[in-house]
């Protein structure tokens, strides 16, 4: 229990404040802790002056976090890896762990290809470290799981939540129906944006993912308190910006967090019950704020959205660990260096970052890299506009609702959002469906084939091969449905139709990229949740115009029509995969 209290940010920032080794210690601080056999030789002479530098800007970087978070009254600082329901595999530190604790390598190079010289390399205690936490109970994953969970719902129902307020904040502000709908298409640039800052950030071992999680929840429910009283309207679009880019890190980093706890052929199963948030989240958004906003006015929106951030801030506040496994053996490393008064104490992730590139190099590698792979790759280039398609054509529906449901057949603002939960079962069926298929196929060949491919990628998306045509499907029956002579429960089914097409293809998109890009899929990933949440904000601005020229059953069956052609790469993908990959020089072959 207490080890609980140590590791989340209220009992880090405990002992920061205080100052006390005793409160809440770890082993290292011990008087009965021994350091292992491979650090209690003879201590080596540090790396090299590049090292030692970094480990000072390191350390200086986790004093400075420290500090801020308790002037703030937030977390405390806590890879590489980054997506928003991928699978990736395991960290460096883990792959060191299976064998030993640590390594002591005098002038010689590791598995990475750079020099030691004398440094002792502080990893895992033994295979089953409980700081390691792939070996942290399974009650343990899904309490932290299901954090994860609330804390992206709690930011993507923050997009929608807003568009039931549309037709009271044109009247209070006395402004048009475009520059009313930015509320909710600045919010979803916001999200798109701020994962090209978070993925990197969450990568540096000083900083990790908890602080990072911990400092913008709090700044993102404060500005949702903001964003309720606020009575300009050009602050209220700004602030929905804020919103969004401070929301963000939950698509940036918590894939990454749960491939920090779980195996990577249990990933799949926890990433694809973990996005029914992400997904459920837009969707239940006006029916959550539709009722109430029609009787207390749209500031009730806002409040809704405070009410649910502040809690989810609270309990990650008390009880959310560092998941990241290089920020765990850098604060190790930190603590035996502290206790022995040796500086040839460092982790693999410190040794890595001493070596790294420029930072000019770096920011290339992370804002120029993805895109001239979606150039040059067809692959990448195609899951780019696939899901750019599809994540459009799901805020195309908030423009489409008022107009089906509630001109057509009379719905009421609250009533308008409940076609919405016609998401749901289509969510339950997706969700079954590939768990049982990955259950019987996927999972035992993954046990015997070698990472990152573990097998036939390609064989992968046959559950988005095999329901791609429900997505153009559902958005024909949706189409040609919506009139006033037809019940309503017809364009509805079309919409549980569209929604198992969409679960499926983004969870084995997202699978591909990652088993087929490892060393580039975090800023492929970052790149890909930007462009899809621009087109998607792109969406919420010209669908409005597009279904009052075009009406209700044009504009939707064009989008049809782009998803036949996006159902039909899916399907050259799955056969001609393999090839493409050997000739690209970004993917493992």
């Amino acid at each position: 229990m207490w080890d609980n209290v140590r590791e989340s940010s209220i009992g880090q920032i405990t002992r920061f404040v205080f100052r006390r080794l005793d409160l809440f210690p770890y082993p290292e601080e011990l008087d009965s802790f021994e350091l292992p056999a491979g650090l209690s030789g003879k201590p080596g002479v540090l790396l090299d002056s590049k090292l030692e530098s970094e480990l000072k800007k390191q350390e200086a970087r986790s004093h400075c976090v420290e500090q801020s978070v308790t002037s703030t009254g937030t977390a405390t600082p806590s890879d590489e890896k980054d997506l928003e329901a991928g699978v990736l595999d395991g960290n460096l530190t883990i792959a060191i762990a299976t064998a030993t604790a640590v390594v002591h390598a005098p002038e010689a190079p590791n598995g990475n290809g750079l020099p030691t010289q004398g440094a002792a390399i502080v990893g895992w205690y033994s295979p089953s470290d409980p700081a390691n936490p792939q070996n942290w109970s399974f009650a343990k994953k899904v309490w932290i799981t299901t954090q994860m969970g609330l804390y992206t719902f709690a930011v993507y129902i923050g997009s929608s939540l807003y568009a039931p307020s549309e037709a009271e904040v044109m009247a209070y502000f006395n402004t048009s129906y475009e520059a009313a709908t930015l509320g909710i298409a600045l919010y979803v640039m916001g999200y798109g944006l701020g994962p090209l800052l978070w993925a990197p950030l969450t990568e540096i071992p000083a900083v990790g993912r908890t602080s990072v999680y911990i400092i913008t929840l709090f700044i993102f429910a404060w500005l949702a308190l903001g964003a309720t009283v606020v009575d300009n309207f050009a602050g209220l679009l700004v602030l929905r910006f804020w919103l969004g880019f401070f929301g963000s890190p939950c698509l940036a980093a918590v894939g990454a967090t749960l491939d920090d706890m779980f195996a990577p052929w249990k990933l799949p199963y926890v990433l694809m019950i973990w996005s029914a948030s992400s997904t459920l989240g837009p969707a239940l958004g006006p029916i959550v704020s539709g009722f109430a906003v029609s009787e207390m006015g749209w500031r009730w929106s806002g409040w809704e959205l405070f009410w649910l951030a502040a809690p989810v801030w609270l309990l990650m506040f008390l009880t959310l660990p560092e998941t990241n496994p290089d920020t765990i053996l850098h604060r190790r490393a930190s603590r035996l260096r502290a206790c022995t008064g040796r500086s040839d104490l460092t982790c693999e992730a410190d040794l890595k970052r001493a070596h790294m590139l420029t930072t000019r190099q770096i920011v290339t590698d992370a804002l120029i890299k993805p895109w001239e792979i979606n150039a040059l790759d067809p692959a990448v280039l195609y899951t780019t506009v696939y899901s750019s398609v599809l994540y459009g054509t799901y805020y195309s529906f908030f423009e489409a609702f008022p107009l089906v449901f509630t001109d057509m057949h009379g719905f009421n603002l609250g009533e308008s959002g409940l076609p919405f939960l016609a998401f749901m079962p289509g969510l339950v069926i997706a969700i079954t469906g590939y768990i049982i298929w990955f259950r019987s196929n996927v999972e035992p060949k993954m046990h015997k084939e070698a990472p990152p491919l573990y097998g036939d990628p390609e064989s992968r998306l046959f559950p988005a091969v095999a329901t791609t045509m429900l997505g153009p499907t559902g958005l024909f029956i949706f189409a040609w449905t919506s009139r006033p002579d037809i019940h309503w429960i017809v364009p509805i089914i079309g919409l549980m139709v569209l929604f198992i097409c969409f679960v499926i293809a983004f969870q084995c998109m997202n699978f591909y990229i990652a088993r087929c890009y490892p060393k580039y899929s975090a800023s492929i990933f970052a790149a890909n949740t930007f462009a899809r949440s621009c087109f998607a904000a792109a969406s919420i601005l010209f669908s409005g115009p597009m279904y009052e020229k075009l009406g209700v059953g044009g504009g939707v069956s064009l989008l049809g029509g782009l998803s036949v052609l996006c159902g039909a790469g899916m399907v050259f993908l799955w056969r001609h995969g393999e090839k493409l990959r050997l000739r690209s020089r970004f993917a493992q072959s």
